[in-house]
């Protein structure tokens, strides 16, 4: 699969890697490449929320956005801050957020040992603010109109996560998971079992299937060619 790189004066029909930065939507970059590209079909293989940053493969062009399936199927890897001590009603810094009561600061060998329940095949929930389709609508369109949208545990694979800083009330991780997989349920379920609730706070996506950060083009590269 070609991979063209910009700048150009106008982007070609192919597979780009790009940075998204914290704080336009998936959605916006791709109508960003739509007005550079001026063309109509261009799609992302893989949503990445407002907050969030990161790798965002985006195809330009019929023959390409064709393709997005196969890559939406690649597996992710992702930098992750989680905050523990606290929940959200979103899973993460977006939300409404609750400071926990009555909890017992865990140890690093704790969270070590309380992460190894998320390595390999799991089971996940995906939460209530996502893009899931429940009858027809998508949870989070129920869940902002104060629904408690329910949604269906599925399997994902985590191939593993690494530690990288631990300073309470903050911990940093490095995972690889499967797609489908939500860095937001992890941060979730890992403040339950740690009882001390837990929501994400930064998210970076470094990698989708072989595409990775070190060679994605921010967005200041694009927007000199509109």
């Amino acid at each position: 699969m070609t991979t063209f790189f910009v700048p150009m004066k106008k982007l070609k029909h192919g597979i780009y890697n790009i940075f998204k930065p914290p704080g336009p939507t998936s959605h916006d970059i791709v109508n960003l490449v739509r007005k550079i590209s001026g063309e109509k079909r261009v799609g992302h293989a893989g949503t990445l929320d407002p907050f969030a940053e990161g790798v965002l493969i985006v195809a330009v062009g019929r023959e390409y956005t064709k393709k997005m399936g196969q890559l939406l199927k690649q597996n992710k890897t992702y930098r992750a801050a989680i905050r523990l001590g606290a929940s959200s009603d979103t899973h993460d810094l977006t939300g409404r957020i609750v400071l926990s009561e009555n909890y017992v600061k865990p140890a690093k060998k704790d969270i070590f040992s309380a992460l190894k329940k998320f390595t390999g095949e799991i089971i996940q929930t995906p939460p209530s603010f996502s893009a899931v389709k429940v009858k027809g609508k998508k949870a989070y369109e129920l869940a902002r109109k104060g629904a408690t949208p329910k949604l269906k545990p599925r399997k994902v694979k985590i191939y593993y996560i690494k530690i990288l800083k631990y300073k309470w009330p903050f911990l940093e991780i490095e995972t690889k998971v499967s797609s489908g997989t939500y860095i937001r349920a992890i941060a979730r379920d890992l403040g339950e079992v740690l009882k001390t609730g837990g929501y994400l706070e930064k998210l970076i996506r470094t990698k989708v299937g072989r595409y990775n950060i070190g060679k994605s083009v921010k967005l200041d590269r694009l927007i000199k060619n509109i």
